[in-house]
C-alpha cells in the first residue's frame, strides 16, 4: 500500500460526491491510515438479517479480527456480540463509527461519535451528509463518506475475492495493513490489474 497507488486501486465506483468532496473524504491516504489502525468498529444500523449489507460487512470485519460493536435500539445481541441502543452507551472506546442509517439520521450519529471521541465517522457506500462532516470533523474525527469499509479493506489488502467481492478486475499483493508502520514499509504492496 504505498502513498501512490496503482490504478487499479484509483478504480472508484459511481460516487454521490464531487471530485472536490472524493478528494477530501475519500483520499487514498486516509482511508489506508483508518484501515491500518481500525481495531473497533462501532456499526450504527447493524442489521439482525443475514442478507443485509449492514450483517455481510460486520462479519468480514469479525473475520478479520476487528472488535465490532453493534448499534441497534431494539435487538440484544448480532452476531454474538452486545447490542448497545445508541453510540453513547458504548463503555469502551470506538475508533471507527460506520453508519448504516439514512443520511438525514447522520448529523445525529456524527454528534455521538463526537461524544465517545471516535477517531473516524465513516458514512457506508451510498451514504453523504455534508452536515454530519461538518460536525465530525469540527469534533476533531476524521470523515470518510460513500465508501464501503468491507470493500476498501479488499481494494488494499487483496481480499476483494473474499466473501463475495469475485470482480476478476482488482487485486494486489498480500499486506497487513496494521503491521505498516512508516513510509518506507508502505511501498511493499503496489496494486495492478490482473491481465
Amino acid at each position: 500500500m504505498g502513498s501512490g497507488s496503482g490504478i487499479a486501486c484509483d478504480l472508484s465506483t459511481h460516487s454521490l460526491l464531487t471530485v472536490e468532496h472524493r478528494a477530501k473524504y475519500q483520499a487514498p491516504d486516509l482511508v489506508r491510515r483508518t484501515l491500518g489502525y481500525a481495531r473497533s468498529v462501532a456499526i450504527v444500523g447493524l442489521s439482525t438479517k443475514r442478507q443485509k449489507a449492514s450483517f455481510f460487512v460486520a462479519t468480514f470485519l469479525k473475520s478479520r479480527g476487528i472488535k465490532i460493536i453493534p448499534v441497534h435500539p431494539k435487538a440484544d445481541r448480532i452476531l454474538g456480540e452486545k447490542v448497545y441502543p445508541t453510540l453513547t452507551d458504548i463503555p469502551e472506546s470506538v475508533d471507527v463509527v460506520n453508519v448504516f442509517r439514512p443520511p438525514h439520521e447522520c448529523p445525529v450519529y456524527a454528534e455521538q461519535a463526537v461524544g465517545i471521541g471516535a477517531k473516524v465517522l465513516w458514512l457506508q457506500l451510498g451514504l453523504f451528509s455534508e452536515e454530519a462532516a461538518t460536525i465530525a470533523s469540527a469534533g476533531g474525527l476524521d470523515v470518510i463518506m460513500d465508501l464501503c469499509i468491507k470493500m476498501e479493506y479488499g481494494r488494499y489488502d487483496g481480499t476483494m475475492r473474499f466473501l463475495g467481492m469475485n470482480t476478476g478486475i482488482l487485486t494486489a499483493k498480500k499486506a497487513q495493513i496494521g503491521r505498516i508502520s512508516s513510509s518506507q514499509d508502505m511501498h511493499a504492496s503496489e496494486c495492478s490489474i490482473l491481465t
